[in-house]
């Protein structure tokens, strides 16, 4: 069995299209991870502004106390959904990588049961269990 030059070009064309399909998927994670990191800078500095307005009114240390205390609930509310935000953006950009690798494994085993196949009529005699068996393993890899 000889490799062609139209075979690595092939196996050449589908690394780079991966390599593609990997930058693809981090460009976007990172756009909306700029965009949450950005709304939530901006939800940050406009409760800040809020707050600063509020103190600047208050006369005595129980109205201080009282704006102190207003203003924790909704910084905490903040920094919980951010945090959320950022988890589903991780969790739903794992599961594009994870599909785009799932896609390359599946190609992956399907050409090389293929190569199996080519090498296993050119190969002696009894060495079709070998094969077989190779084959055997690549289908429970791909089904696992």
């Amino acid at each position: 069995m000889t490799v062609t030059t139209d075979q690595i070009a092939n196996a050449n064309k589908a690394n780079v299209e991966m390599l593609l399909g990997f930058a693809k998927i981090q460009f976007a994670a990172f756009e909306r991870l700029s965009a949450l990191n950005f709304n939530a800078t901006k939800v940050a500095f406009e409760a800040g502004i809020g707050q600063t307005k509020a103190l600047r009114g208050d006369k005595d240390v129980q109205q201080l106390v009282g704006v102190t205390s207003a203003a924790v609930r909704p910084n905490v509310d903040n920094v919980i959904s951010y945090s959320r935000s950022v988890c589903e953006l991780a969790m739903q950009t794992q599961g594009e990588i994870a599909e785009l690798c799932q896609s390359q494994a599946t190609e992956f085993n399907k050409n090389m049961v293929e190569l199996l196949s080519e090498v296993s009529k050119s190969t002696p005699y009894n060495s079709d269990i070998a094969v077989a068996s190779v084959k055997s393993a690549l289908a429970a890899a791909n089904l696992a």
